[in-house]
């Protein structure tokens, strides 16, 4: 097969995830790069077939930008990494994800097939290049489905030569596939797929691949295709959603209590300061129970604000990492002179089936984000961007959201009341007695309202003890047959 490398590189390697857009498809941001290798006989040139082996159907596409390496790399710093780029062109990594199962991890077979790395057609001075102004654009069947930049790189290209060149040595002539923006997906037998790389001034040329079928069955030894319903979404570029986070059982309990009662139950487990103080809901009524997806922001910094605050930045990425019953925590110190949020954010984590959004910063657009079916407390309502006060800088990590620490993972619960941190391994317990403590309030409320006494009563003291379990028994009777009849007429 040809190509416009000349003599086959040592090794060819490939980056997981590096593009946001596709990091968002995915449902996870890596927060160091991860590789895999690709064989040099997977190397072809424009125009030459990529063939789909018979018993295959998830015949995968990815636009790439493949780095050409100029000189031996060991051990080179990020800063210079750059200068050991000696070509950059355009590159598609295809591969049958039918396969991936059987080298989980390696890719070799999925991806490394003969003619699964096409490059080209032309070879771009990568000293006339800024690494970080390079556009991307892959084309099926003429329409344009993938479109992306290097500025908003996860991990920038230089870096990547860096990284790499700590462990193993680069060779020239190796080569770096640099990862794939999103809308990659499947394709068929007849379709075809070009890829062009350019700065906006010169250009990769268009590489032009057809995609075609193997002309004969694949051998019975050794691995068979197959694909699961989540191996299939991983294909198509639909992020796989997994089941909800949380137990709807423990769930349905933290719903079933006040906030104020966990609040009392966890002071007295000695931990006071588990409120998210002065957030408020949009909408009086709302009760929120959910695992927290934390987003920090940081004070803003003009010089900054470029780099972290455009593009997928960490705000854009922490909505597209929730899941189903996650609570996204934003911590913004408590500033509520700008927004932190919108209202198509919003509707985008309504979408990703999040449980809510707690903010200690401003909310925009309040009353469009009110009209959502979305659970949402916020410091209060401001019309103001969040680059008026807010650099968004990372996502995953534990913050200070309304003077409490907030941990991924950590259990949120809201009511009207307020907002509040339960830690996940005293989740059960607090249940048991937060329904409790609710049992005997109910008890003492009734016997306020026939004219008694709070002395001896709230709290309830000794002599009460012997008549609320007698309440108890008459109401859980009481409970039990309203529950058969209730079963009776289901």
């Amino acid at each position: 097969m040809t190509h416009p490398l000349g003599n086959p590189p040592s090794k060819i390697i490939a980056v997981h995830l590096n593009y946001p857009s596709r990091a968002a498809e995915r449902g996870r941001t890596p927060a160091n790069p991860s590789y895999f290798l690709k064989p040099p006989s997977s190397l072809a040139g424009t125009k030459e077939p990529i063939v789909r082996p018979r018993g295959c159907r998830l015949m995968g596409f990815e636009g790439e930008i493949a780095l050409v390496i100029g000189s031996r790399a060991q051990r080179v710093r990020p800063e210079d990494g750059w200068s050991y780029v000696r070509w950059v062109t355009a590159a598609n990594d295809a591969g049958v994800y039918d396969l991936r199962y059987a080298d989980r991890g390696s890719n070799l077979r999925s991806k490394g097939a003969d003619g699964f790395t096409p490059v080209g057609p032309r070879l771009l001075d990568a000293a006339q290049l800024d690494p970080a102004a390079l556009r991307l654009r892959t084309w099926v069947n003429g329409e344009l489905v993938q479109d992306d930049t290097t500025d908003t790189l996860l991990f920038p290209l230089g870096e990547l030569v860096a990284d790499l060149s700590r462990l193993l040595t680069l060779e020239p002539g190796d080569v770096i596939l640099t990862g794939t923006p999103a809308g990659a997906s499947v394709v068929e037998p007849g379709d075809l797929v070009e890829v062009e790389v350019t700065d906006g001034k010169v250009s990769s040329g268009v590489l032009r691949n057809p995609i075609a079928t193997a002309d004969h069955d694949l051998e019975p030894w050794g691995a068979q295709p197959r694909a699961d319903r989540a191996e299939t979404e991983s294909a198509y570029g639909t992020a796989y959603v997994p089941e909800p986070l949380l137990d709807d059982d423990l769930a349905d309990g933290l719903r079933s209590v006040a906030v104020a009662t966990l609040s009392s139950q966890m002071r007295q487990r000695g931990l006071p300061h588990m409120s998210l103080d002065g957030v408020y809901p949009a909408v009086p009524g709302t009760h929120m129970v959910g695992v927290a997806h934390t987003l920090r922001y940081l004070p803003l910094r003009e010089d900054l604000f470029k780099r972290f605050g455009t593009g997928m930045n960490a705000q854009k990425r922490a909505i597209e990492e929730l899941r189903p019953g996650h609570v996204l925590v934003m911590d913004a110190r408590r500033d509520t002179s700008a927004g932190t949020l919108g209202d198509i954010l919003a509707l985008r984590a309504q979408q990703r089936g999040a449980a809510g959004v707690v903010t200690d910063g401003g909310l925009r657009d309040s009353a469009a984000v009110a009209a959502l079916e979305l659970p949402v407390f916020h410091g209060g309502a401001h019309p103001s961007v969040l680059g008026r006060r807010h650099v968004p800088w990372d996502t995953g990590v534990p913050v200070a959201c309304g003077g409490a620490l907030v941990q991924p993972g950590d259990l949120i619960v809201a009511d009207d009341d307020g907002v509040i941190v339960v830690p996940p391994d005293l989740a059960t317990e607090l249940i048991a007695d937060c329904q409790e403590q609710e049992r005997q309030e109910r008890f003492i409320a009734e016997q306020v309202r026939a004219g008694e006494s709070i002395d001896g009563l709230y709290p309830m003291g000794s002599k009460w003890q012997e008549q609320y379990r007698t309440w108890c028994l008459k109401n859980d009777s009481a409970t039990r047959a309203a529950r058969a009849i209730e079963g009776e007429r289901a």
